[in-house]
């Protein structure tokens, strides 16, 4: 039951937010890029696209270790993601997913030779979320600031999947 309320909490907050920071680790550290979310499944996978050829592919083959931070400042909400991620082709998914957005980077559409799906099986999230307005958030600092006491600046949570 805890496992699809958090699948439930992070499918909602991130299908909002669409556009990750998305991280791979290297021999350097970490390499970030936005990314757009393609597909989140009922079970919590979240889906990308991606160059079979590109740097990416080629760091998660190597170390699949990958997370993702989603942020909406101006709903207040963000949610990171640490999980496992894998390369996946498999075409009716390349399908199912594909969006007019991502002909930009492959023309020939879900066909195309060089494209391949990224899953990300989360391991863990975090999120922060106020649904007040930017006014009651500074309020509430600024009552904090007066008062000594730490600002109420809405939900906060950590999940295992």
């Amino acid at each position: 039951m805890k496992n699809e309320k958090n699948i439930s909490i992070l499918k909602e907050m991130a299908e909002k937010v669409r556009i990750c920071m998305f991280n791979t680790i290297t021999e350097d550290g970490f390499h970030s890029r936005p990314m757009g979310t393609a597909k989140i499944e009922e079970d919590g996978s979240i889906w990308f696209f991606t160059n079979e050829y590109s740097p990416k592919s080629k760091e998660i083959s190597k170390d699949n270790e990958v997370n993702l931070g989603y942020s909406d400042p101006s709903n207040n909400t963000f949610i990171y993601v640490n999980g496992k991620a894998e390369l996946v082709d498999d075409q009716a998914r390349k399908e199912a997913y594909f969006s007019p957005a991502i002909k930009a980077w492959f023309p020939e559409g879900a066909d195309d030779p060089n494209l391949i799906l990224i899953k990300v099986t989360p391991s863990v999230a975090e999120y922060w979320d106020s649904s007040s307005s930017k006014m009651v958030v500074a309020f509430n600092m600024l009552k904090a600031i007066v008062t000594g006491e730490t600002p109420d600046l809405g939900e906060h949570e950590k999940m295992k999947f």
